[in-house]
């Protein structure tokens, strides 16, 4: 009989933000595959347990999966913990996920803490709907392409960044983004925990570069299609009607669309067409 994959979010900061499930979990598992073993000791001492730990991070992630999996099959249950916070979000934890789902492996999450969410709750933007895109490319090529696939986001948007990349990405950002507004959760649950909220401009100048950072970028007040609308708008009723007929749509379709566009009767446009 199979054994049983827990997938346990450890503390991001602050230990005694452990759940009694995840310590009772991590009491009962055979084996605990870690991010760093080094660190999840120290919880672990800290917790009075003692497990048989396996190395367990992004480079070795797929080697190490198919060993988890044999270990899986004979019964034995494995508990993955990250450094921080929940496997698989920007963290090792996927790879080992999706073979378990192939092998019919049961999987089990144990939740727990998430910067992403307590720096979103914290931020004042909407919660209703957002994007986590994690952390960006470290290729400024790649992070400016991403950024402008985001630009007209209405969504909040979650990202994560390393201290010693922060000044860079929040310049780009600027370029990118405008001036919009912004909050970044720094050291969540630590001692030294702040957000700092506000424009672009005005966090660059005093965001520190020392800790864990979570960016909150309020959504764009205008879709890609308001902009377009109003570009469209902006043009003559015979550029208009040009832009749609490139597209290939009918006579009928461009008055209807173009209607539309411009919030008018259909009649008023169909006139300046006889």
């Amino acid at each position: 009989m199979n054994g049983k994959l827990y997938i346990v979010a450890t503390p991001i900061g602050n230990l005694d933000d452990i759940t009694y499930r995840a310590v009772n979990t991590l009491k009962e598992v055979d084996l605990i595959a870690a991010e760093d073993t080094r660190h999840t000791l120290k919880l672990l001492n800290h917790l009075n347990i003692s497990k048989p730990l396996i190395s367990y991070y992004k480079e070795n992630e797929k080697i190490k999966s198919n060993c988890l999996i044999d270990k899986l099959k004979e019964g034995q249950n494995i508990a993955v913990v990250s450094d921080a916070g929940t496997p698989g979000i920007s963290d090792p934890g996927e790879e080992i996920i999706k073979k378990a789902i192939e092998e019919n492996i049961d999987i089990i999450p144990i939740p727990g803490a998430c910067a992403a969410i307590n720096s979103l709750i914290c931020s004042g933007f909407s919660t209703k709907e957002f994007c986590f895109i994690g952390f960006l490319s470290a290729k400024k090529s790649e992070k400016v392409k991403k950024l402008e696939e985001l630009k007209n986001e209405t969504k909040t948007l979650i990202f994560y960044e390393a201290p010693h990349k922060i000044i860079d990405t929040l310049e780009i950002m600027l370029e990118v983004f405008g001036d919009r507004d912004i909050s970044i959760g720094r050291e969540i649950t630590k001692i030294h925990e702040e957000f700092l909220r506000g424009r672009l401009s005005e966090i660059i100048t005093k965001v520190p570069t020392k800790g864990e950072m979570v960016i909150i970028v309020k959504g764009s007040s205008k879709s890609e299609k308001e902009i377009e609308i109003e570009n469209l708008n902006a043009l003559t009723i015979e550029e208009h009607y040009k832009f749609y007929e490139e597209k290939g749509y009918s006579k009928k379709e461009i008055i209807k669309m173009i209607a539309k566009d411009r919030d008018v009767k259909k009649d008023e446009i169909y006139k300046k067409f006889i």
